[in-house]
């Protein structure tokens, strides 16, 4: 198979859903990805604060950047050229180990990827939760415990690799103090330069539409909303609707802002004797969004095809945010930035 049929059928979003932050909790995570077989850099750091990418470093650049604005109030000394070094460092450290681990494997072939992720949150009740997981071709491979300071494999061969490093106890033990500690120090000096930005309230835009005309499928599409929590459902004649409803993942736009769909597959006989809705509730809403679903009949082509084009621009908005993901299984870390420059 091509490179360019694998990305094109593995193109997925998922750098901000990894964590969902929830009212009361901020975080803080780094995602490293090595790769091999594609045409991507093949070393990449992508920070995220909050749901929101604050810096990048690749293989290709070789130096760490910026990617939100506030990101340039940070007055740490020397901070760039340090996170700069220390990537540059670890790129080294991934150059060696995805070889080894294709060895291990025994697949030398095609497209691979070596990843790590780790990181905290913290609650505003002052609880702690820190994290470091490693992921082989998008698959759970190794999770670091917090409590024991030892390893969980996920896999057989993941058990020879955590027999090797649980004696390192030491080395471990320092990991320890900084998902404990100097991450949730770090989280509160993000929190001192974002906090206009991160503890914003964007209230959604939502459209209904139906999809495809005369599809069955009918779309509720919220967008341009911050922060990313939001709740969205299908009702008819006012009851919560479950079947033939998909809800997807919320995504991010370009802006920083968050969009998210769900999808209701339901006829024309029923539109016409029943009232479908979509409800939307967000924290920066006094009450509840309700759309109802318009009368397919009344419905001009014209208004169908610019609602359509406008919800399609929208969702590209938030492919630009630019994240390939390889074969996303279980927690399924595995994000590859695109391009450091969107």
């Amino acid at each position: 198979m091509k490179n360019g049929s694998i990305v094109m059928k593995l193109l997925v979003l998922l750098m901000f859903s990894l964590h969902r932050s929830s009212a009361g909790t901020h975080s803080y995570q780094y995602i490293i990805t090595g790769v091999r077989g594609i045409d991507f850099p093949e070393y990449t750091e992508v920070g995220i604060v909050d749901g929101e990418q604050i810096n990048y470093y690749d293989s290709n650049i070789r130096r760490t950047i910026p990617k939100a604005d506030w990101m340039k109030k940070v007055d740490y000394p020397d901070y760039w050229n340090i996170n700069t070094l220390n990537s540059q460092a670890n790129q080294e450290r991934f150059e060696v180990d995805l070889p080894i681990i294709m060895r291990f494997f025994n697949r030398t072939e095609g497209v691979h990827t070596w990843q790590e992720m780790y990181g905290c949150e913290l609650d505003d009740d002052g609880t702690v939760r820190g994290h470091m997981q490693y992921g082989y071709n998008g698959e759970d491979f190794l999770s670091f415990d917090l409590n024991t300071i030892t390893w969980t494999a996920a896999n057989a061969k993941a058990v020879i690799i955590k027999n090797k490093w649980d004696p390192n106890v030491g080395y471990y033990k320092l990991k320890e103090h900084y998902l404990k500690i100097d991450c949730v120090e770090w989280i509160k000096k993000y929190l001192s330069y974002s906090r206009e930005t991160l503890e914003r309230e964007v209230p959604p835009e939502v459209f209904v539409f139906h999809k495809h005309f005369p599809s069955p499928e009918v779309v509720c599409h919220a967008t341009s909303f911050y922060p990313r929590g939001l709740l969205m459902f299908w009702q008819k004649d006012g009851e919560e609707v479950h079947e033939d409803v998909e809800i997807r993942e919320t995504l991010p736009n370009q802006d920083g802002s968050f969009q998210k769909r769900a999808i209701l597959r339901v006829s024309s006989e029923e539109l016409k004797e029943h009232r479908y809705t979509c409800v939307v509730q967000h924290i920066s809403l006094e009450k509840e969004t309700v759309q109802t679903v318009p009368d397919p009949v009344g419905v001009s082509v014209g208004t169908r095809t610019i609602v359509g084009a406008v919800v399609a621009v929208a969702a590209l908005v938030g492919v630009g945010v630019g994240v390939l993901i390889l074969k996303k299984k279980k927690s399924g870390f595995g994000a590859v930035p695109v391009n450091p420059n969107t």
